[in-house]
């Protein structure tokens, strides 16, 4: 295969942009509430250790830490969703027609 007609080719462009705006999108969101996390942290840590309800030890805090646990989760999930539908058909679509 010439390293140029791929480069060239719909398919590839349309991959390689989608692939970056999930990306990108992704790690801004998985960024966004992991920083909002640390300064809730900082500037208001009595928010985070409230008790959930009276005369528990588990605070809003742990819950919410568990919470961006299972958003990274829930994102790779998404990914891997969309890269075994989306990303794999363009991908096979470039294999069969590479100019």
């Amino acid at each position: 295969m010439d390293l140029q007609a791929i480069q060239t080719h719909p398919a590839f462009n349309q991959l390689a942009r989608e692939r970056a705006r999930l990306g990108v999108g992704m790690s801004i969101v998985m960024a966004a509430a992991y920083f909002a996390y640390i300064l809730t942290i900082a500037f208001w840590p009595r928010l985070l250790g409230r008790p959930l309800w009276d005369g528990t030890v588990i605070t809003w805090g742990v819950l919410i830490g568990v919470g961006l646990i299972a958003l990274g989760f829930i994102l790779t999930a998404v990914y891997v969703r969309r890269a075994n539908s989306r990303f794999d058909q363009l991908s096979q679509l470039l294999l069969e027609n590479p100019r």
